[in-house]
């Protein structure tokens, strides 16, 4: 595990040099594959180093952060055409790759603590730098005090079962039952928070929003699935009080999602629509995971890594209306089906996908969620019918609102996409589409 790091690090001296740009962008691709080959398919904890380790699920994750980070620089073309700081740039992807490698491979609960807090500041400061309005300092404010003051607990709680075991790693913690209901609060709000779970949202909106699209792909790629993998690794310490107090979080968690479907159909806004509709699909993973089935842990595993991909898709189709009219307006991006013809594929598949239509990997994930669902209470059917229909609903508003209609009269040309755009969407789109072939993979990791 130590050789990647590694070789993250000595990549960041090559963005100091001049019209490296591209060079970098190639190496992180590189990387990936590399990764790729290394490939991790046992139950058991493999490449051990020091307090790396990596196991299947550590693996997809570590794979889509990489992933991402590398289709981030493909995507903020606009950085380094505009030499706006784009060595700097460059270093803050490169930190952000570093953290949430190590996040992902630790094996020790501290250092997850420490790199979980710490990929916090590289994504900060590129919402900060690159942000477009004035109000990014406010949605970087919300943004840190949100995930702060919901993790204090959790480092509290992690102290205290060091205390009682004296060990916080992770393979010899995997059987222990802690009892205190404390623990139980202080051990999972963090990630709550991080998901994000309905109530604790508000910080997701505004940071998409404000922050450049390279900062919103890897909030909705990554970011977002630190606090499941995070769970995913708690609830192993905690099984007895999960059966005993999950209810309390399946249930926000589903009347949370379709109330988000429902504010998703009044935004205006394409970053705001999309990034809500990432809170009402996460919310159905959490809603999975907390059954605490072996279906609900493998299908939530699933539909994290799906979600990152289509998130992160359409976040970059955002971008490229963006960059074309200026505007995120609904109003201005109508009728983009005689602007950008050629678009418009692109956008129908990553809607489709969105909204769970085969073959996309997100179907499976939400075939899996919904039986765990429905077996742990049949109660919650009434939720998920809603929760479906109502994703398809906002999806198809968002498809046919911006494709279709009059064209706003300030746009007198018709413009075509860069083959870097096009290419970027594939890379997005083929892994979300072709997991599905190996989709045993993803659902029966455990």
């Amino acid at each position: 595990m130590l050789k990647f790091m590694f070789m993250l690090l000595f990549m960041i001296p090559l963005c100091l040099l001049v019209d490296f740009w591209w060079v970098v962008q190639s190496l992180m691709y590189f990387m990936t594959f590399v990764f790729i080959f290394g490939c991790v398919m046992n139950d058991g904890l493999g490449n051990l180093s020091y307090f790396f380790g990596c196991d299947v699920l550590s693996y997809g994750l570590i794979l889509l952060s990489f992933w991402i980070c590398a289709l981030m620089v493909t995507a903020s073309e606009s950085v380094y055409r505009t030499k706006f700081y784009n060595q700097l740039f460059q270093i803050y992807i490169l930190l952000l790759m570093l953290m949430l490698y190590c996040t992902f491979s630790s094996m020790s609960m501290f250092s997850f603590y420490l790199f979980f807090e710490s990929s916090l500041i590289p994504t900060l400061m590129l919402i900060l730098g690159w942000g477009y309005q004035p109000e990014r300092l406010q949605a970087g404010v919300y943004l840190l005090f949100y995930t702060l003051f919901a993790s204090l607990p959790l480092l509290i709680g992690l102290f205290n079962v060091y205390s009682l075991y004296g060990s916080l790693d992770l393979s010899l913690l995997m059987d222990m039952s802690l009892f205190n209901i404390l623990y139980y609060f202080g051990l999972i709000l963090a990630f709550l928070v991080k998901i994000p779970m309905f109530l604790v949202h508000l910080w997701l909106p505004k940071a998409h929003v404000e922050a450049p699209v390279s900062g919103s792909m890897i909030l909705a790629g990554v970011l977002l699935k630190l606090g499941g993998y995070g769970l995913l690794r708690v609830y192993s310490m905690m099984i007895s009080m999960g059966l005993k107090y999950n209810y309390v979080w399946v249930s926000i968690s589903l009347v949370g999602g379709v109330l988000v479907s429902l504010i998703c159909l009044y935004q205006t806004d394409l970053k705001a629509l999309i990034a809500y509709s990432s809170v009402s699909h996460m919310g159905i993973v959490l809603g999975g995971l907390m059954t605490l089935t072996t279906w609900g842990f493998g299908s939530s595993y699933t539909l994290m890594i799906a979600h990152g991909l289509c998130s992160s898709g359409l976040f970059a189709l955002a971008n490229i209306t963006y960059e074309r009219l200026g505007s995120r307006s609904m109003l201005v991006s109508s009728g983009l089906m005689s602007f950008m013809p050629s678009m418009t594929l692109w956008w129908f598949l990553l809607s489709s996908s969105n909204m769970a239509a085969p073959p996309s990997l997100n179907l499976m994930g939400e075939i899996g969620l919904f039986n765990s669902l429905v077996s742990w209470s049949w109660l919650t059917m009434l939720m998920l019918m809603m929760l479906s229909f109502f994703s398809a609903v906002y999806t198809l508003y968002l498809y046919s609102y911006s494709q279709h209609g009059m064209m706003y009269s300030g746009i007198y040309s018709c413009s075509s996409g860069y083959t870097r755009e096009y290419l970027l969407l594939l890379l997005h789109w083929i892994p979300l589409n072709i997991l599905v072939l190996k989709g045993e993979l993803c659902i029966m990791w455990l």
